[in-house]
């Protein structure tokens, strides 16, 4: 089985900074692109920032310059560093994780439960 669990989620201040993390962990044989998504209450979810096997990134227009997804390959880890952080970044945050598992030749999609991070002041 393979699970994605995110983290570091929380209350911040309007300027402050997070750093989330996303760690999959089971049967992994290759993590292959991961992408950030949020949804806030009423909104369409929407993708914030996504990093491939190889590091190739891309980012929503409104993230560019404020947020950094990165990854740590052998610890099969995607970060997403969010700084100047606004109100409106107040959203669940989630993370969809395309994987090959071991004994497979097929890429499967997974999510993980979501963290929740609040800009306020």
């Amino acid at each position: 089985q393979v699970q994605l669990v995110e983290s570091g989620g929380g209350l911040v201040q309007p300027g402050g900074s997070l750093r989330l993390s996303c760690a999959a962990s089971g049967s992994i044989f290759r993590l292959n692109a991961v992408g950030w998504y949020r949804q806030a209450p009423g909104k369409q979810r929407e993708l914030v920032a996504s990093v491939t096997f190889v590091g190739s990134t891309n980012y929503a227009d409104s993230m560019k310059g404020r947020f950094t997804i990165s990854r740590d390959n052998a610890k099969n880890t995607v970060y997403l560093q969010m700084n100047r952080l606004k109100p409106e970044d107040t959203a669940v945050y989630s993370c969809n994780a395309k994987i090959i598992r071991y004994g497979s030749i097929n890429e499967n999609t997974y999510w993980g439960q979501g963290t929740q991070v609040t800009v306020s002041s």
